[in-house]
């Protein structure tokens, strides 16, 4: 027998509230949909309208003011002519296509929205809506018969990378006044990737990335590429590493010693503190610096990490790797700077070979310096101010080569200097 905790009070009280969740709540739930349908239909001013109508016709009748009952018929004649408008099916099949759904910053994006009047009975003129990103793209589609198409060509600027969503398609019929607004929605959001520009590298640019094989570093191991030098050998070690003529000619066995090698993993730390950067513009060439280097690995089959604060982007391929970059937030709080960044780097990525860093122009040479000492040794560290309008300028904080970069377009050759 089970019992209940409640106090028959409550159980009282709770009768009427369970009662309308179980009965009362789902055989009105239809008409709540439709309640919340036709409470869109209104506009602010059809609203506007309709409660001074409302108010005018009840205190016109109150008061037996014949001005107020005027106001209120003129209110009531303009709600039933505007509703006329409302009248008329919305009942197309719509297609939106993006010629490319990927572009890079200027170049051209086009997009065709294709309606079609999938019934036998003429639909009426309507106006069709089309978000872009935070902009709104009106058409005016004219009569169609049955079985008619009708097709829509547009261009999206794309000045600024950026992840825009395009659409949903919405059908909106309403009145010249504007005091009622019927709108009917079709497709689902597409998105546009609009990526940096990105600057492809030579081979002498990109020689600061060790090969696939890796280079020889100081630690030493049992068993590996580089040939170091012949020790004596200690219990334990595998007998395939002996080197038998010299064993010979010492009569003690030897065993050959290497230097440990690293595979090429290049780690870019694209800071996105926004105190670190005079404005906007050094940002998106942070970003292209970043993009260009990484699609450069890529290219070579070296391995890549990307790291920004609180996060690290996809990088195993090129596209998901410049659509993370479209999508970077440049707007968003960063507490951590540059130094915390180099931090992060060191901890998720120590096998490195060589780690960038690339920040604004605000960040100090003591910051760099410090972030650099936060990387482990052995890692190449290469620091990049993006500074728009600078030119190309190459310096040494420690062990730490730091460029400053003006234009995309000067990455290879400030890469090339990185080497000599």
């Amino acid at each position: 027998m089970s019992t209940s905790t409640e106090p028959s009070g409550v159980r009282v009280a709770l009768v009427p509230v369970r009662w309308w969740r179980a009965v009362a709540a789902p055989a009105l739930e239809p008409a709540t949909r439709i309640a919340v349908r036709v409470g869109r239909v209104p506009t602010s001013l059809g609203w506007i309208v309709v409660a001074a109508g409302g108010a005018a016709a009840i205190a016109g009748w109150r008061y037996q003011w014949w001005e107020l009952t005027t106001i209120a018929r003129i209110c009531a004649i303009l709600v039933a002519a505007s509703l006329v408008f409302l009248v008329g099916r919305t009942a197309f099949v719509a297609r939106l296509d993006l010629s490319r759904s990927r572009v890079v910053v200027g170049d051209r994006a086009v997009g065709a929205l294709e309606l079609t009047n999938p019934g036998t009975r003429a639909l009426l003129p309507v106006k069709i809506e089309l978000p872009v990103g935070k902009g709104l793209a009106t058409f005016q589609v004219p009569r169609l018969a049955g079985g008619q198409t009708h097709e829509e060509l547009f261009a999206i600027p794309t000045h600024r990378r950026a992840v825009l969503k395009v659409g949903p398609v919405s059908a909106v019929r309403g009145d010249p006044l504007g005091l009622f607004a019927r709108t009917v929605t079709w497709s689902e959001p597409v998105d546009l990737f609009v990526h940096p520009r990105t600057v492809p590298m030579d081979g002498s640019s990109s020689g600061f990335l060790q090969d696939l094989e890796g280079l020889p570093t100081a630690a030493l191991s049992n068993a590996d590429l580089a040939f170091h030098a012949l020790r004596p050998y200690v219990p334990g070690d595998d007998r395939r590493h002996v080197h038998w003529r010299t064993s010979a000619k010492t009569g003690e066995l030897m065993v050959k010693q290497y230097q440990e090698t690293r595979r090429s993993h290049l780690a870019i730390a694209l800071s996105l503190n926004r105190q670190e950067y005079a404005r906007d513009d050094e940002l998106e060439l942070g970003i292209a610096i970043a993009g260009s280097l990484g699609l450069q690995a890529l290219k070579e089959d070296k391995q890549l990490t990307v790291l920004v604060q609180g996060a690290t982007l996809p990088s195993r391929a090129g596209k998901p790797f410049l659509d993370s970059l479209s999508g970077l937030d440049f707007t968003e709080p960063r507490r951590g700077t540059v130094v915390d960044l180099a931090l992060s780097t060191g901890m998720h990525v120590p096998d490195a070979s060589v780690a960038v860093l690339i920040c604004g122009s605000f960040v100090t040479p003591a910051e760099v310096r410090r972030a650099a000492a936060y990387v482990p040794v052995g890692v190449r560290v290469v620091a990049i101010y993006a500074a728009p309008g600078a030119t190309v300028t190459r310096r040494s904080i420690g062990d730490t080569v730091v460029l400053t970069l003006g234009v995309i377009d000067d990455l290879p050759y400030a890469m090339r200097r990185v080497v000599a």
